[in-house]
């Protein structure tokens, strides 16, 4: 039979997956002598098998009448023994910390006899009244479902009868009446009596744990905490100690380390004569936890002796709860305390010089988050804010500007030295040149995948997407809050997307050293450099070296490239080469999809080889050196056209006005011919090299001539030409050979030896599942993450976000959207045969990844593990990269 009962002197810190974390960390105190109030823990199986089949395990029942035997041996009294009661808690106790999302009942064993035993050993009647009243309060809201609010609303009715409004002021006479009414609500509200047989009180509240494993805020937290379904929670029975017997009496919380900031020092709060609920409640005020030395100097030496032995044992920042009853101190709990992302970096930084870890561990103590929180500029907290809105953090930071409504009005008045935030229902590539304008982007549609919030994370910009209670009127250029509030355009705003949420006026920003750092600005080893700057230097130096990944981008411009450098990039995976037909050359592309004749395709390509050509040149100066994966043209061709809808109204209106419209209705009949109900599906990628002739070997030719230019120039030109959507290994035998003879071509022009790579972007299923065949014509494969998500899910990220992903979500059919985090048994499992097959067709193929994954710190860890070469990512998102690859390797 399965032991489902331990004495905190049996389990240690290690059992948290057994005992839950409170309970693995009670039995360390216990172990390592510390004064814990003597008790057991109920195991996480005994927990999932109530779960599962709505009753206790056999023998359970039996192992608590036990282990309560032992308890009540040690103490010398019974549980709820009429003249000396043994009282107990009943607390959860989960693997990782949920605090406040399960349950907790404190004084079980009393009833109408043992209260008055309490009041005689205590000597304070007072004190055994306000235990009962408690316990009937927390049991009847926890256990019985009881409205909380009616228990309150009767203690400020006593409170209202007596003019009083501190709880401390009711006596004993009061929480007699209070402890006479409270059981009147609870036989009201369940049609019986409060339960006054200790072991009853017991059992039904370790089921009323148990039970709250589920509870609709702990499956809540869980979702946004990652946190396994299935794990099921501990229930920790320990003996109770009082903090409510008076002014020598009290309880409080510690931390070895400010959770804040990371600093040194002694930091918390302690409250006198009071329980442990009363210092979350909140119903008083606590005092600094250093007045304890003037109030106790006794317990507060202790405590400070007790902190230093239990940061050293765990090597960590710890977060303690304790009690002093008496003047005697008691340890009620403790676990590696949560930190803000700053803390974390700096606590790291400092156990490595105090010798208590090891860089390896400093590593592990960290993580790309929390690098990513401290590299996003944010609002000032403490600066006056007036909220319009709020949708969803698709992009962090915090961005102020005019509101404009369109790209064309960003770019004119950034370029006047104005700071703009675009507006827009949602965007589109249309709308790229405004969004690398502006200091922010505001949708009233999308979700944090949708092209704004993608694009935005990929240049660093700021986003809030999905602020559906603002009105986002382009046509009249304004925007209307919930309550009316109008914003015209030029009027100023400003987004938090660290928050999603949006303010009118402007809100004070204040700007990350972090990025200074990573941009160059600010040396680590200079008067500049906080200690926060050094120990995320310190760190990231070291994880360059240690990791076996390397590290990439996905830019699309000479700028975007020497920022990604400067952030620690070690070449382009992805160089989108569709950003460069938007703008003024969309023209050209007009051109080349309405050429009637050889002649007239041939002059379009020719007009686009120039531009495509000088663009390269500049990316490869700023990448000179290192690879950069250039991505022939991928999206539909239609996307380069104007919308269908717009140009037959405009058709139509020149016929009612016996105007020329030639060119219109050209243009208007290429767009029927080419429209798709599901381009994302149709006629894109490798497919347009094969049926549009020229056209690739037109982007092939600007590759080659800017790589023979500046190696001409004296650089190190480092392209691989990428071949996207390929699907099956005929396709790519046509492109690669021609790509293969125009690089021969170029070389003998120029006189300079051409021999690049050609490799092929792996994002459909059956490309995956064909590797092996794939690999003998590919000098390397890098997987395009985001369209493999589309295909083997079957749905199109965009519409889905905005149709019934939230309803996913809540559901828990995702725990994560998986544009956002790699689906490692779908995608993954592709990605892996892939990485076999294509391995041992081609032991020496190169392997990498160019999705939005590329970033995401799980998703890392996932390419390190199946071996992939590289992961590229957006500039922005190059240090998180580095910083996961490197935990990666030291998780080894």
């Amino acid at each position: 039979m399965p032991k489902y009962v331990y004495e905190f002197s049996e389990g240690n810190k290690d059992l948290k997956d057994l005992l839950g974390g409170k309970g693995a960390n009670l039995a360390e105190m216990t172990n390592l002598g510390l004064p814990v109030p003597p008790g057991f823990t109920i195991t996480t199986d005994a927990c999932r098998h109530y779960l599962e089949h709505g009753a206790m395990p056999d023998g359970l029942d039996d192992a608590i009448a036990a282990s309560l035997a032992t308890l009540e041996s040690a103490m010398g009294k019974r549980l709820g023994q009429a003249d000396d009661p043994l009282l107990v808690s009943v607390r959860s106790g989960a693997k990782f910390s949920m605090p406040g999302m399960m349950e907790t009942v404190l004084n079980i064993g009393l009833n109408d006899e043992s209260v008055e035993g309490l009041a005689a050993q205590s000597g304070n009647e007072r004190f055994a009244w306000d235990s009962y009243r408690r316990l009937i309060q927390m049991f009847g809201k926890t256990v019985q479902d009881i409205d909380g609010e009616l228990f309150e609303t009767a203690i400020e009715q006593v409170k209202a009868q007596k003019n009083i409004t501190n709880d401390l002021d009711l006596d004993a006479a009061d929480l007699r009446k209070l402890v006479e009414v409270f059981k009147g609500i609870v036989a009201e509200q369940t049609g019986g009596e409060f339960p006054g047989d200790p072991r009853r009180q017991l059992d039904l509240a370790v089921k009323a744990v148990f039970t709250s494993w589920n509870a609709p805020r702990a499956v809540l937290y869980r979702r946004q905490e990652r946190i396994p379904a299935d794990l099921g929670t501990a229930v920790n029975i320990c003996s109770m100690v009082f903090g409510n017997l008076g002014m020598d009496s009290g309880t409080g919380v510690a931390f070895t380390r400010d959770p804040a900031s990371g600093q040194q020092g002694v930091y918390g709060d302690y409250l006198q004569n009071a329980q442990g609920e009363d210092v979350v409640a909140g119903v008083r005020n606590t005092v600094p936890l250093a007045d304890l030395e003037r109030l106790d100097a006794h317990s507060y030496n202790e405590l400070l002796a007790i902190m230093e032995t239990l940061e050293n044992h765990y090597r960590d920042l710890c977060d303690i709860e304790f009690t002093i009853e008496r003047g005697k101190l008691w340890m009620l709990q403790t676990r590696v305390g949560k930190r803000t992302a700053a803390a974390a970096f700096r606590i790291a930084d400092q156990l490595v010089d105090q010798g208590m870890i090891t860089l390896d561990e400093a590593v592990l103590r960290v993580t790309g988050d929390q690098l990513a929180q401290l590299m996003f500029p944010r609002f000032d907290e403490t600066a006056e804010r007036r909220r319009l809105g709020r949708g969803m953090n698709a992009s962090p930071g915090a961005a102020v500007g005019k509101a404009v409504f369109d790209s064309y009005t960003a770019v004119k008045w950034s370029r006047s030295g104005e700071n703009v935030i675009l507006c827009r229902r949602e965007t589109n590539p249309d709308d790229l040149e405004g969004m690398i304008a502006a200091r922010g982007i505001l949708t009233s549609r999308g979700g944090k995948t949708s092209h704004a919030a993608v694009v935005a994370r990929g240049m660093g910009k700021t986003c809030v997407c999905g602020a559906e209670e603002l009105d986002v009127d382009t046509k009249n250029r304004r925007l209307t809050g919930p309550s009316g509030e109008t914003i015209e355009e030029g009027d100023v705003i400003s987004i938090d997307g660290t928050t999603g949420e949006v303010f009118l006026g402007e809100v004070p920003v204040v700007s990350s050293p972090i990025v200074r750092y990573f941009d160059g600005e600010i040396d680590p080893a200079s008067d500049q450099a906080d200690d926060l700057v050094r120990a995320v230097h310190r760190i990231m130096h070291y994880v360059d070296a240690a990791r076996r990944l390397y590290v990439r981008a996905n830019a699309d411009s000479a700028e975007d490239a020497a920022r990604a450098r400067r952030m620690g990039a070690q070449g382009i995976g992805l160089c989108r080469t569709e950003h460069m037909f938007l703008g003024d050359r969309r023209q050209l592309v007009e051109r080349l999809i309405l050429a009637d004749t050889d002649k007239e395709q041939q002059e379009a390509l020719a007009s686009l080889l120039p531009l495509q050509r000088d663009d390269f040149i500049e990316i490869l100066e700023s990448m000179d050196g290192l690879p950069v994966t250039v991505r022939l043209l991928d999206p539909p061709l239609h996307e380069f056209l104007p919308d269908i809808t717009e140009l037959s109204v405009r058709v139509a209106v020149a016929e009612a006005r016996g105007e020329k419209h030639e060119n219109d209705l050209r243009l208007l009949q290429a767009v029927h011919r080419l429209h798709e109900q599901n381009p994302m599906l149709g006629l894109r990628g490798v497919r347009l090299g094969l049926v549009v002739p020229g056209l690739f070997t037109m982007q092939v030719r600007a590759i080659a001539q800017a790589a023979a230019e500046r190696t001409r120039q004296g650089g190190r030109p480092r392209p691989e030409i990428m071949i996207p959507l390929v699907g099956t290994v005929q396709e790519l035998e046509i492109i690669r050979d021609e790509s293969l003879r125009v690089l021969r071509e170029v070389g003998e022009e120029y006189g300079v030896e051409l021999d690049f790579p050609v490799g092929t972007m792996i994002e459909l299923p059956r490309a995956a599942l064909t590797a092996g065949q794939i690999a003998e014509n590919a000098a390397f494969f890098s997987f395009g993450t985001n369209d493999l998500t589309q295909t083997v899910w079957g749905f199109s990220r965009d519409d889905v976000e905005a149709s019934f992903f939230s309803a996913y979500l809540e559901k828990g059919v995702f725990g994560i959207s998986p544009f956002e985090s790699l689906d490692i048994d779908g995608v993954g499992r592709l990605i892996r045969i892939a990485v076999e097959e294509g391995r041992a067709a081609r032991p020496g193929i190169k392997l990498g990844i160019c999705g939005e994954h590329g970033g995401d710190p799980a998703s890392v860890h996932f390419f390190h593990q199946v071996g992939l070469d590289y992961v590229s990512c957006s500039p922005f998102r190059v240090p998180v990269a580095r910083l996961e690859a490197g935990r990666a390797a030291a998780r080894r």
